[in-house]
């Protein structure tokens, strides 16, 4: 039987059980996905918003004030990509210079530093791609981008170093309260626990329920998004908002860590919580609404469309504590943005909840807390021969767009949680996102999973069931 069983892989819940993994404590991860990071972690903008923008005395605002304030440390502890950009809110009327001020002061009451409110020919010189119709802009230097799948990827590496079991391809179907534990039932069978830590996204107001009442709705919010070639990396070098609205922060225009513009999300209310389609109404918006802030953007050079779900809550609030209605129970749910510039800090707070609750917290003996991961395309030249010279593997190229070499990939391969499929060697290594998404080096990472693996070419799939991507050899 389990201490703690959490109830989704996304970054809160692979965050939670990194947390967690620091104590003597046996610890599972149940996703019904093949990966952790499937659903709204692989779906969003990958910003650390500054927190200027939740309100005053909001669980929101002070867990993403603290949670952008641990980035840093974190993403360098884990090995992961961050770029301190800085953010700009613009102002396009006199109602929006308004709201500038409202964010101003709401930053400030948050803890925020640095703000403050620039004119438009001040903004245009920092960022002379925006358009003429800028009037002011909030300014928010700690605002920052990182990549959010290698980050869930590193919490969730780390845990499982520390012995955590992730539990993947199961689907929760019920959940039963026995005398003093949890029985949850999954279509692979029962998984018993003594707490459940309920971070499943979208789907949490219905986890919730299987354990007691429905204390709270989820409200699923599609947007959808571009992505740009490396040759638009640097139309911005700041994250781009408008003044944000009643769905969200609004269409944004950024860079990424790894070189490319990321333009969008609309936020259209959804029947199903699973629905990422991308549609033309969606795009046309995207494409019209980002115009107002940077005009001149080439969509020739778009590389890829996606859409991810956000689990916005009816409160406006991140929902974090024990079930009224359910013993041993933790919900860590409604985490809409800013849910990934929260993680550290939601992930602390869980532990100590769970703390005060009953859980006894032992310190593990020489826990693991942090990796180290090769990126032959981010060596200095000498570094690069060395590494080479000691595994050749590292230099033999795999995927070009990238430049990820067969040892950064092999290495995941061996890792303590193993990418079984295409998309899971991409949210590690970054393969397939550069600007042929996987034309060139996708068969050969087939060949690296089926070799690595022990799995038949048939068998590899690009990601959850369903997917694989060769049915058979011609006769």
């Amino acid at each position: 039987m389990y201490d703690v069983a959490i109830i989704g892989g996304g970054i809160v819940g692979c965050a939670a059980a990194e947390r967690l993994s620091q104590y003597k404590v046996n610890i599972a991860v149940i996703d019904r996905a093949s990966d952790v990071a499937d659903g709204t972690t692989k779906a969003n903008s990958g910003i650390v918003h500054a927190g200027y923008d939740a309100p005053a005395g909001s669980l929101m605002a002070r867990l993403n004030l603290e949670g952008s304030r641990l980035m840093e440390e974190e993403c360098s502890r884990l090995d992961v990509p961050l770029k301190k950009t800085g953010s700009f809110v613009l102002a396009f009327t006199p109602e929006d210079e308004d709201h500038l001020k409202l964010l101003l002061k709401r930053g400030k009451e948050n803890g925020v530093l640095g703000l403050e409110i620039l004119s438009g020919d001040e903004v245009r010189r920092r960022e002379p791609a925006l358009s003429g119709e800028v009037r002011a802009a909030l300014w928010a230097p700690s605002a920052a981008v990182v990549d959010p799948f290698q980050l869930c990827a590193a919490y969730a590496e780390v845990a499982a170093e520390n012995g955590t079991d992730f539990l993947l391809e199961q689907e929760v179907q019920r959940l039963t309260w026995t005398d003093d534990h949890w029985v949850i039932d999954t279509d692979r069978g029962p998984v018993e626990a003594a707490y459940v830590v309920n971070a499943a996204g979208v789907h949490a107001d219905e986890i919730q329920a299987m354990a007691g009442k429905r204390e709270f709705a989820i409200q699923p919010v599609r947007g959808e998004y571009y992505l740009m070639d490396k040759t638009l990396g640097d139309l911005v070098s700041s994250v781009i908002f408008q003044c944000p609205g009643p769905l969200g922060k609004g269409v944004l225009v950024a860079p990424t860590v790894h070189g490319n513009l990321l333009i969008g999300p609309n936020a259209e209310p959804v029947a199903d919580r699973d629905d990422t389609e991308t549609t033309l109404d969606g795009q046309d918006y995207v494409r019209r609404t980002a115009a107002r802030s940077v005009p001149d953007i080439n969509y020739r050079e778009a590389i890829r469309n996606f859409a991810g779900v956000r689990a916005n809550s009816g409160s406006g609030d991140f929902i974090i504590g024990m079930s009224e209605s359910a013993p041993q129970f933790l919900n860590l749910a409604g985490i809409g943005s800013p849910g990934l510039s929260s993680s550290p800090a939601i992930a602390r707070m869980a532990v100590e909840i769970l703390r005060k609750d009953g859980l006894t917290l032992v310190p593990r003996d020489k826990a693991a807390t942090s990796r180290c991961v090769v990126r032959v395309r981010d060596l200095p030249p000498e570094r690069r021969q060395e590494v080479i010279a000691e595994n050749p593997l590292y230099g033999r190229v795999i995927c070009r767009c990238e430049t990820v070499t067969e040892g950064e990939i092999v290495d995941a391969m061996h890792s303590k949680l193993v990418p079984h499929t295409v998309d899971g060697v991409k949210k590690r290594c970054g393969t397939g996102m550069g600007r042929c998404q996987g034309g060139f080096c996708q068969p050969r990472i087939l060949n690296l999973l089926s070799r690595e693996l022990d799995l038949k070419p048939e068998e590899v799939r690009q990601d959850n069931a369903g997917s694989e991507i060769l049915k058979g050899e011609l006769p």
